[in-house]
Formats: structure tokens, sequence, C-alpha cells
């Protein structure tokens, strides 16, 4: 999960009403879901100790933007949705039992913190280190005044350890006053994540997490799995004790004894849950959730085993289903009592076994993945309860991730192996339908049915061959918007109601939106660093340079081979190379970095006269590989050419 909230800014926003289609579509909810159901209700305020007392965490966090999502929900909402996004909002500090507490609501994700001999043990401190010193603000006047005794990360998205810096720093890890446990593989895939593909799935995470448009009935609701993630100061550091073994493996951190399972390729490639015995406690992570989670995130990732992920939970059952008394995670509110987290975790297991095996089996069956999704159905036993609902993911894009997951991109049609961009297509359908006026005349009668989604299919084409056609764009940001509205998804809502607005007012550009950090920088390994460079290697531009250059960094005591070919970049870690060398570079790998960053601005020249670096050889040709190492731009179109 990468953080976004530095951009998120409110545009003036033209809103349509919701068509009587619409508001049929969310009213017939009422009938299908038990909304007189108190249960969930109950569960949220249970425990609160107390809220924070200003509106607003500085300017990493508006406590204040989630106010109107009060009282029965207006016809431009969803009511699941509506529902679930009143729920998420409910911050504050929580008592989750003796001993066990949670702050929520001050973030994306929750921060659990658990009492030990000498202090607190803080589980998964949130997106920035502002949100979290403010909920040990609370913890201090509430509670205790005691010191962290350890950190615990449960898995590698940033909206669970990027406020680390909050509670612990580099001196106290060196000095082995505090430990952080971290499931194995962590500072890898989360840097990963975040890096190489980390321009493009931030782009695609302002539409995801609604952060380019207004908090509001006919904008943007939170996200399903929380609010918002907030604004500020993300950094990570490594795990000094990290959880291996999937079938679970016991520690004792001050003075309270955890048993860990690994879930790797769950929720997140590198993942893990616990159980508390002396408290009776099951901590979910991320695993479980009180929603229908993503087996395909729409910000881009690698896809996730949906049958893996159930058979993590049915372990969790089997391991300690008939004792645990409580059952708390890394989102949304805790479950109490052993039967009611039995039949929770039970729900959730049959959730995700269900879509995996099912898309699975049609797939079998010859059926295509948009086939799959508009085709698969869960039992009504599972489809009415509100934690199995579609806040967060869909049974729809899930069923494709899983398709995806044994097949890949292509569906067997030929028709759909080599399409046409979807510029040129447009351009032919345009032509072929006898103009965009035709277009738009024939799509404006379907959007007065209510077909909203063939609308979009058909006008989509209109505005990809003509961009600059207001017309086609107001009525392709119409469909979108009634999709919005009816979208129990908070994802969905968001991609739907973002695209419309930037289809009607344009991309409005802030400031603050790199994808990238310090922390993630120094984090990366010099493998992961090289290959990072040889990704942004422009190659297609620069396909007849060869050089070879060796690397001798100073920091990290490395030596690096680079081969340039072809338009690639080849690396060699541990591994220089020996002959027909084009110049050796010395110098600390830090330097580097500076001289590669996003939007640097310092020159291979100024380090040479620093005496930071050194060239042997051809420092020319150093510089012009400097030079075709791209800079992105995050700011790519996404709804237009």
């Amino acid at each position: 999960m990468l953080g976004t909230a530095g951009i998120a800014q409110n545009q003036p926003s033209k809103s349509n009403p919701p068509t009587s289609y619409t508001t049929a579509a969310n009213k017939a909810l009422y009938s299908y879901l038990d909304f007189k159901d108190q249960t969930d209700q109950k569960n949220v305020n249970k425990g609160l100790i107390a809220a924070y007392p200003q509106d607003t965490i500085g300017k990493s966090y508006n406590f204040k933007q989630f106010d109107f999502l009060k009282g029965n929900a207006p016809e431009s909402v969803n009511p699941s949705l509506w529902r679930q996004s009143g729920f998420n909002a409910t911050a504050g500090l929580f008592k989750v039992s003796d001993g066990i507490y949670q702050i929520r609501g001050f973030d994306l994700a929750n921060m659990s913190l658990i009492r030990g001999k000498t202090g607190w043990i803080i589980v998964d401190p949130l997106t920035v280190k502002e949100t979290v010193q403010a909920g040990m603000r609370l913890v201090k006047k509430y509670l205790e005044d005691l010191p962290v005794s350890a950190v615990i990360v449960t898995h590698s998205h940033m909206d669970h350890f990027g406020g680390m810096r909050g509670v612990v720093n580099e001196d106290d890890v060196k000095s082995g006053r505090i430990k952080i446990y971290a499931p194995e593989g962590f500072l890898e895939h989360s840097v990963s994540e975040n890096l190489i593909a980390g321009n493009a799935m931030t782009r695609r995470a302002m539409y995801m997490y609604g952060n380019l448009i207004p908090k509001s009935a006919t904008g943007s609701l939170g996200s399903g799995l929380g609010t918002t993630t907030a604004g500020g100061t993300a950094g990570i550091l490594d795990g000094t004790d990290i959880i291996s073994s999937k079938e679970g493996e016991t520690k004792i951190i001050d003075g309270v004894k955890f048993e860990f399972v690994y879930t790797p390729e769950s929720e997140a490639p590198a993942e893990m849950m616990f159980y508390l015995p002396d408290f009776k406690a099951f901590m979910q992570a991320e695993v479980v959730n009180h929603t229908l989670h993503n087996l395909y995130t729409l910000r881009g990732a690698q896809v996730r085993n949906g049958q893996k992920w159930s058979m993590y939970i049915d372990k969790a059952i089997d391991k300690w289903g008939k004792d645990a008394q409580l059952s708390f995670g890394s989102h949304h509110w805790p479950t109490w009592g052993n039967a009611e987290v039995v039949d929770f975790l039970e729900n959730q297991r049959d959730l995700f076994r269900f879509i995996h095996d099912q898309t699975v089996r049609m797939a079998n069956e010859g059926m295509n993945p948009v086939e799959i999704a508009n085709t698969l159905k869960l039992p009504k036993q599972l489809d009415t309860q509100f934690s199995n609902r579609g806040y967060y993911g869909t049974v729809s894009h899930n069923a494709r991730a899983q398709y995806q997951l044994y097949f890949g991109f292509f569906d067997g049609n030929p028709a759909n192996l080599n399409p046409l961009p979807p510029v040129e297509e447009g351009q032919k359908y345009v032509e072929l339908m006898g103009g965009s006026e035709n277009i738009l005349k024939k799509a404006k009668e379907s959007y007065d049915k209510g077909e909203y989604r063939w609308v979009a299919e058909l006008v989509n084409h209109v505005v990809f061959a003509e961009p600059k056609n207001q017309k086609a764009r107001d009525l392709l940001a119409d469909a979108y918007e009634q999709m919005g509205y009816q979208a129990e998804s908070g994802p969905w809502r968001n991609f739907y109601l973002t695209g419309a607005q930037e289809l009607r007012y344009g991309k409005k550009i802030y400031k603050n939106s790199s994808a990238s950090n310090p922390d993630m920088i120094n984090g990366m390994s010099s493998e992961l660093f090289f290959n990072y460079l040889a990704m942004r290697y422009k190659g297609t531009e620069q396909n007849t340079d060869k050089f070879n250059f060796n690397m001798e960094l100073t920091d990290t005591n490395e030596k690096v081979g680079l081969v340039v070919s072809n338009g690639t970049v080849s690396t060699r870690v541990g591994s220089p190379i020996k002959d027909k060398v084009t110049a050796t570079i010395t110098g600390p790998r830090k330097a580097l970095m500076a001289l590669t960053a996003d939007g640097h601005d310092v020159t291979v020249d100024q380090l040479l006269s620093k005496g930071v670096l050194k060239i042997t050889g051809d420092k020319e040709a150093f510089k012009k590989f400097i030079g075709n190492i791209e800079n992105f731009d995050v700011w790519f179109n996404l709804i237009e050419p």
C-alpha cells in the first residue's frame, strides 16, 4: 500500500444527482441485507477510552473530513458502503481486553498495543510517524507512560510500518534496546513493491483511495478497508527478529508469549499472524477483515492466491479456534466470544476458497475471465454476511485475479491475442459507427435507460479517439458517476468518481507525490538498487550503447559490474567485470542514489569536483549512462490518451 495522502486535495466538483436507476439499485440492498443487526455497531464502539482532543493531527490527518457519515445513507451512496464507512471513521483509543489496546481511525490501518512486562509492544505502527505519535499521546495520558519495548510489523504494506520512526530509531535497534519482529522477506518486499513499480502504483493509488476527490456524499467515503492514508513522514527499519515458520514458532517478548505463524503470499507477499495464549487473543493481521479483501488490488500488485489465503485462515482455526476468545486485526474492529470468532474466521476462510475454486472450475469448463466475473455469485449464506461484502475487494475483480493467477492475461480467444491500442481502436470504432455524434446520441439513449456500463464502453472509444471532445468526456463522466454511486466497494467508487472528475476538469497536479522516500532508497540491497536503475534505463532510445562499468562502493564495501548492451543493463553484484572495462566509478552508494533519485539536482561533475566520486576511464560514457536514467512523472493519464 503506497502512501498518497500528501497529494490529497479537493477540486471544485460538479456532481449530478443519482438517477432513478441508481436510487433503485441502492434501495434494493435494504431488503437483501439485515441492516437491523446492531452487532457491528456495538463492537465498533466497544471499549472506547478517548477520542483525539483536536480535529486534526497537524497536516497529517483530519478527523472532521468524514463527519458527513452520519444518519441514513443518501441516495448517492450504496447503503452498505455508507454503513461500513461510518464504522471505519470511528476514531480513538480503544480497550480490546485487559492489556490489549488499539488506536483506530487515525490512518488507514490500526495500531495495536500490548502491555508487556516493562513497556508497550507496538503492533503495526501506521503509515507516518505523526499519527503514531498522536496515538501514543493518548496512550500516555489515559493508560500508562511506558517506554516502547518492542515493535511487531505483521506485513510488508506501508500503512503497517511507515510510522515506525514515531516509536523507534536506529540507535534503539542497534543497541538492542528495541527489537523489531517482522515476517521473512519484509524489507525486500516492502522496498521492491514501493519502488520498482512505485510510480505507476502511486498514480493508480490516487484513484483507488480517492485522494483527488472531495470527501462527501457525492465523493469519496474512504476505502472500505479504512478511511484514508495519513500524510507525513514515512520510513522503514529492517526487522531484527524474523518469523519464517508456516507451522508456527513461539517467542517471549517483554514477558508476553507470542505464537507466530508465517503466512506468505496471502494479503501481502510477506505476512504473519500471531496468537496470545495468555490473553486468548488471535491477531489476524490483514488476513482476516470485516470485508472481502483483494485478491488483486486496483492500484496494481502481484495477484494473491485465494487457496493459500483460505488455508492460512483454516490453520488458525485448527490451531487456536478452540481457545480464542477474541480476534483483532490490522483493520476494522475486534470480534469477541469464541463462537463469534470461529464463525467469523470460518466465513472468511470459505469466502476466499469459494472464489478461488469456483473461478478455476469455471475456467476449466471453458469460461473466460469476464464471463466468470459476471456469472460467479457467492452462496447466500456467505453473501449476506456484512463481513464478506465487497467493500474493498469484489467478487468480480477477485475472480479475474484468480484467472490471471493460473492463466495470465490471455483468455484463449485469438481476437484478444494482439489487440489494437486504445487510440487506434477508438478511431476505428468512431469511423465504423458513423462518427462521434452518432455514437453519443446512441449512448445518451442507453444512459437514459440506466445502461451505464454499456455507455462507458461506447463513449470510452470516443474519448480515446477524440480526447478534446468535451461532450463525450461529460457523458462518460456521467456514466462513471452513476456507477460510482452504486458501488459497494470503496475503491470502485473512488475509481469511478476520480475518473469522472478528471474527464470534466482535467488533471490538477499537486506537489509531494513522490513514490520514494530516503528510508526506502537506503533499505534497498545493492542488487535491488542497480536493478531499479536498470528498469529506469531508457533502452528503447539508447539501444546501441555498449559500456562495461565497475562500481566500487566504499560505504557498503561492494563491487558491482554493470553491462550496458542492446538497451539493457545487466547487474553483477560481487562480480566486477575483468575485460574491456569502460570506466570504474569509486565512491559511496548513497552518492549514486542521490545522483539518480527522481527530481535530483546533483550532477556527476559536481560529485567529482567535491571528491565524492572518482572515475577511472571514460567519464563521458558514464555521464551519458546516467543521463539516460528515466525520471518518472507520476501524473500520467489514465482515462484518456
